[in-house]
């Protein structure tokens, strides 16, 4: 479990202490990638406070939906029509679902203790 927040931590510290700027063309592609990658962390989160977290459902759930995301962005470029909404409408939903159990298993585990 310490290895994610490693890697979350020296990913941020490198954000800050580097100059490095996306352009404005993939800004799209970006965000797409980063929100397919928060469902999939908190997805994660979930699977392991239900106690059904699997290691390669997880990363191969991470490397599909960021594909899959830049995929649709892609396509939806050259078509000229915003596919990249679908699948922002698509992850957000599933990441509010994600947070929404996580914080109902909490409570749960909270008010057992008390």
């Amino acid at each position: 479990m310490w290895l994610p927040v490693l890697g979350l931590i020296i990913g941020v510290l490198l954000g800050f202490l580097t100059d490095f700027s996306i352009p404005v063309e993939y800004s799209d592609y970006l965000s797409i990638a980063i929100l397919a990658a928060l469902d999939t962390l908190f997805g994660g989160i979930r699977a392991h406070l239900q106690n059904i977290y699997d290691e390669k459902v997880f990363v191969s759930g991470f490397f599909f939906n960021i594909l899959l995301a830049a995929s649709l962005a892609f396509l939806g470029v050259h078509l000229g029509v915003d596919l990249y909404l679908a699948a922002v409408f698509a992850f957000g939903v599933r990441l509010f679902q994600n947070i929404a159990v996580i914080r109902r298993i909490l409570i749960t585990k909270w008010s057992a203790k008390e």
